[in-house]
């Protein structure tokens, strides 16, 4: 019960400052930044236990109703991939948690940004540790929650309000399909917990289902390809992968901690999480396999050609973030789940360095974002420069860096695999080529070359506080450390019973990491050659290919499709049903009543008018009426 202590500590914080955070304000990181801490040492400990033994820990913690084959409980399921989610989950979040202590320094919302973000910390760990489907899809839930108040926690800037709305909206999307498979899986298997559902899979890999039944036609479709299908629309709206990616870059509406934490290190890849954690499903259809990567292969080449024109700090790396899960999704669907799941530890690292590094850079320059203001930085921010190296070197696979294991171990998987593996291995080459470029033009842009900052702020700019540095500076050896950790032998055992790509490299695997490593130092050689000895030649090329350059620049034009065709409609069919059902004929029944009430009391003045003579003739009127129906009788 004492690993049950992981996730309640945040919990605990997110309680006690929603109760006195008002009070203690700029003290609220005494609360959080130590319940944090703690329950990174007992992720510490489940991971060092669940390492040595080889065991699985299961820890049931409440039911709330049995009932039949229905069974809701709340418990923990720790084996070996959700002790290395639990140490990525708890790592950076304690470094953010650090981090924002100097990043949000005066913020009236101080206090309420730790509870947001210890609130988060407790769902996302709970959605690792949960032992059944439906309290992942609760906490699923709640981490998508907080990302909505996280994003919109600059409130009264209507960007970050939008931003916010978008994230939520476009997350149901996926998270509808999310419940219909979930629904599924307890309609032919009677239950939602893991250790039920995994060992009745292999007797029933025949199952099908007829989609037409309903509509008197056969369109039959394995139960299991159907099941991965839905379930995977969860992912793309979490993991931000095509056509539901349009989110996360506009998530930058909120304060960077909660960029690195969120919507780089931790929720986007809950996701890839969840894909890996349900690999016996996945396993048993090729089709849903075959969807999951070339989804993956599609979102990863996406993002990187957006981000080689992107002008925000923060964007760039957004886009590197959609890139880079693109890739750990690829992985898992061509069967190689240890070696994506490599991938999303190692990028968690260097990710969030990344993002707590242009942190740096904003507030360093007053919450500048706009790179083409920046410029000259090295020597006014060593630190930031150099950890901000460190982590351009990983995301862009340079020999020895965590990203240059991870990333090459993913390629050789995928070459290894199959024959799409082998046709998107190309595609992931490219992409490795993209990413060296935009990753180093950031780097070159940024902190190379004569300074383009304003004047007023130039004269002031300096290192940030201690607060901030020691986070980047851990995280940049993480960068290269984690590298080294066996994270795919060391998961090979939860994956041994599916198609583990990763096990079978041959002779071709020098080849790919040879390729991927050359990829990558093209991509550098040709930012620096760009960026550094030419610095007019990208103006001059923007220009030679303004079509391609503006669509780059524009994001493909993809949310004003979506605006166009879902949101434009949706506003005119609503409004017009609010013309037509709101107004003419609910407000109108109410009106009508209404004016039906005024009426008759009109006529009910005018025969109760107070005159004595009125009175006297309607009584003669009325004997009139009587005695004439009476003769007429």
């Amino acid at each position: 019960m004492l690993y049950a202590l992981i996730p309640l500590l945040p919990l605990a914080a997110f309680l006690a400052l929603g109760l006195v955070g008002w009070r203690i304000k700029d003290r609220a990181h005494l609360v959080a930044v130590p319940a944090v801490v703690l329950s990174l040492v007992l992720s510490v400990a489940a991971f060092l236990e669940v390492a040595v033994s080889g065991s699985v820990i299961s820890v049931p913690l409440y039911t709330w109703l049995t009932s039949g084959r229905l069974d809701i409980h709340i418990g923990l399921h720790i084996d070996r991939l959700t002790a290395v989610m639990l140490l990525l989950v708890t790592g950076v979040s304690s470094l953010v948690h650090v981090y924002t202590i100097g990043y949000m320094h005066g913020e009236p919302g101080y206090a309420r940004f730790f509870s947001y973000i210890a609130l988060f910390t407790f769902s996302m760990l709970m959605l690792v540790l949960a032992d059944n489907l439906l309290q992942l899809f609760v906490f699923w839930e709640a981490v998508g929650l907080c990302s909505y108040l996280l994003i919109g926690h600059w409130y009264e800037r209507a960007s970050a309000c939008a931003a916010a709305t978008k994230a939520f909206v476009v997350n149901r999307v996926g998270d509808f399909g999310f419940m219909l498979g979930m629904l599924l899986v307890w309609y032919q298997f009677g239950s939602l917990n893991y250790l039920d559902i995994f060992p009745a899979l292999h007797e029933a890999t025949d199952l099908t289902m007829n989609l037409l039944g309903p509509f008197g036609g056969t369109w039959e479709v394995s139960v299991f390809t159907l099941i991965g299908l839905l379930l995977f629309t969860g992912a793309v709206g979490k993991s931000a992968q095509v056509p539901l990616h349009v989110w996360l870059p506009d998530a930058m509406e909120g304060p960077t901690p909660i960029s690195a934490l969120i919507h780089a290190a931790t929720m986007v890849t809950a996701g890839v999480f969840m894909v890996a954690r349900l690999a016996p499903i996945y396993n048993l259809s090729p089709t849903a396999m075959s969807v999951v990567a070339i989804t993956g292969a599609a979102t990863m080449v996406l993002g990187a050609t957006i981000a080689l024109t992107q002008t925000d700090i923060k964007r760039v790396v957004a886009y590197s973030t959609v890139s880079q899960l693109g890739y750990m999704i690829m992985a898992c669907g061509l069967g190689a789940y240890a070696s994506g799941m490599y991938h999303l530890l190692t990028h968690g690292a260097f990710k969030a360095l990344l993002f707590l590094g242009c942190g740096s850079v904003i507030i360093a320059l007053h919450h500048e974002q706009d790179m083409r203001h920046m410029g000259g930085l090295k020597d006014k921010l060593p630190i930031t420069y150099w950890t901000f190296v460190v982590g351009s070197l990983a995301l862009a696979g340079f020999p020895l860096t965590a990203g240059f294991f991870s990333k090459d171990d993913i390629l050789v998987s995928a070459w290894s695999s199959s024959d799409l593996g082998r046709i998107l291995t190309v595609f992931g080459l490219l992409t490795a080529l993209l990413t060296a470029f935009y990753s180093f033009r950031l780097v070159f842009v940024v902190f190379w070359g004569p300074s383009r900052v304003d004047a007023h702020h130039a004269a002031h700019v300096h290192e940030p506080s201690q607060t901030m540095t020691t986070p980047l500076l851990i995280l940049a050896l993480f960068s290269i450390l984690t590298g080294y950790l066996g994270i795919p032998s060391f998961l090979e055992p939860v994956f041994s019973s599916g198609r583990d790509a990763a096990a079978h490299h041959g002779s071709d695997g020098f080849m790919i990491m040879a390729a991927a490593t050359a990829m990558g130092l093209i991509g550098i050689a040709a930012a620096y050659y760009a960026y550094v000895r030419n610095p007019d030649l990208p103006d001059r090329l923007a220009r030679q290919w303004g079509s391609l350059y503006r669509g780059s620049l524009n994001k493909w034009y993809v949310d004003e499709a979506y605006d166009r065709l879902f949101v434009q409609p949706t506003f005119a069919a609503a409004s017009e049903l609010w013309k037509r059902v709101d107004v003419n004929l609910i407000d109108g029944a109410v009106n009508g009543v209404a004016r039906g009430v005024a009426w008759s009391g009109w006529l009910l003045r005018l025969i109760q008018s107070g005159q004595t003579q009125h009175y006297a003739l309607a009584m003669a009127v009325g004997i009139v009426v009587i005695v004439t129906v009476f003769l007429i009788s």
